[in-house]
């Protein structure tokens, strides 16, 4: 078991026998590696932290409990990132959902910065602010599409294998998010008056 976590970690899938063999140990290992990307993937979707955490954890369940169905065809990233984005949608769709509105602070995107001095803490820390908002403002299949490729550093053939979409189609998805990101920043950047 020793050598799980470099293969896990390398290819994210392995034979079916060890999943069943091996099924505590290995949800740990899958609670480790996917819970915060999992947690930020579905925060895009729902916006707000504490739902995606919920979401995350009803992904957790099922893939533990369907574990054994796991076919192994595709990656298990790519498994438990399309039940992410399936949960998310089903939460959209909700009744709670549509019926209570949520707002929280945008800190998606925030990332520690390595200078010392305030001032450039606080730029970066707008900067950020910013794109995080930008690219939370735009329509689901381009802010889905930026955050895999950029975020979560998936291929366009690994994104098309999770949606079941031409890597064409999404080339010229991509095209058309960094587009309208670009528009909704420079927008930003104009001085008011």
């Amino acid at each position: 078991m020793e050598n799980f976590r470099e293969v896990f970690q390398e290819k994210h899938s392995f034979s079916i026998e060890n999943l069943r063999l091996y099924k505590e140990e290995i949800m740990e290992e899958v609670v480790d590696c996917f819970a915060e990307r999992l947690t930020r993937l579905a925060y895009t979707y729902v916006k707000d932290w504490g739902k995606a955490e919920d979401i995350v954890q009803d992904v957790f369940i099922t893939c533990y409990s369907k574990l054994e169905t796991f076919r192994g065809e595709g990656s298990l990233k790519n498994w438990l990132y399309r039940i992410t984005v399936n949960r998310c949608k089903d939460h959209l769709k909700s009744w709670s959902h549509r019926n209570v509105w949520f707002a929280n602070p945008v800190t998606f995107f925030k990332q520690e910065s390595n200078e010392h001095t305030p001032e450039l803490r606080l730029i970066v820390e707008d900067e950020y602010n910013e794109l995080a908002e930008s690219i939370l403002s735009l329509p689901v299949k381009y802010r889905e599409l930026i955050i895999l490729y950029y975020q979560e550093e998936l291929s366009l053939a690994e994104i098309s294998e999770l949606f079941k979409i031409k890597p064409s189609t999404l080339k010229s998805r991509l095209f058309q998010a960094r587009k309208l990101l670009r528009t909704q920043l420079e927008k930003g950047a104009e001085p008011n008056g």
